[in-house]
């Protein structure tokens, strides 16, 4: 086999029986890979002294505006008058039944609706009066089925109202009839 030296450059040809030299395999260190342990105890370190050094510095300053306040106490505005917030004790509620002349209207009642109730001051015959709002806002609390409340016209719905309320519905209801609107 005869080769072209054109074609290979500086390499020797080939022979079956040529062998290349052994190479040596440098001696190096092992790797020792770092674990995810130590970076995170780096990170915990470096967390905690951003906190430190804000910390450090709001003292440093309130320590500054109090030494400077305190050599002159009249420079320093007066404490704001704290002001309580006053909020009402929640009113108690109770189940007020009460008896709607129109009881298509009651039908279209959910539990969970806000209605307004209201008396007209007249009498059952049709004679007209005045209508006042007896309860504003209040919720229904159950409307029972419509068999169960044919006892003498209207239909009856179940209002969760204050005390105070419930006493005002009945009484009304014993003089005018009720009825409602949805809010």
């Amino acid at each position: 086999m005869t080769t072209d030296s054109s074609l290979t450059g500086s390499c020797l040809p080939h022979t079956p029986t040529s062998v290349p030299a052994p190479c040596g395999v440098p001696l190096f260190e092992p790797l020792r890979v770092r674990g995810a342990r130590l970076r995170l105890r780096r990170a915990l370190r470096r967390r905690r002294r951003a906190p430190a050094a804000v910390l450090a510095m709001t003292a440093a300053a309130l320590a500054a505006a109090g030494a400077a306040g305190a050599s002159d106490p009249a420079a320093q505005p007066p404490p704001p008058p704290v002001r309580k917030a006053h909020r009402p004790a929640p009113v108690p509620l109770v189940s007020a039944p009460v008896r709607i002349a129109d009881a298509a209207t009651v039908r279209l009642l959910r539990p969970g609706d806000r209605v307004d109730v209201i008396a007209a001051a007249g009498s059952p015959t049709g004679d007209s009066g005045e209508a006042r709002v007896v309860a504003s806002g209040v919720r229904v609390a159950e409307v029972p089925q419509l068999s169960e409340t044919r006892s003498g016209g209207g239909a009856l719905v179940v209002l969760s109202v204050p005390r105070s309320t419930a006493a005002a519905l009945a009484g009304a209801g014993m003089t005018s009839q009720l009825a409602v609107t949805l809010c």
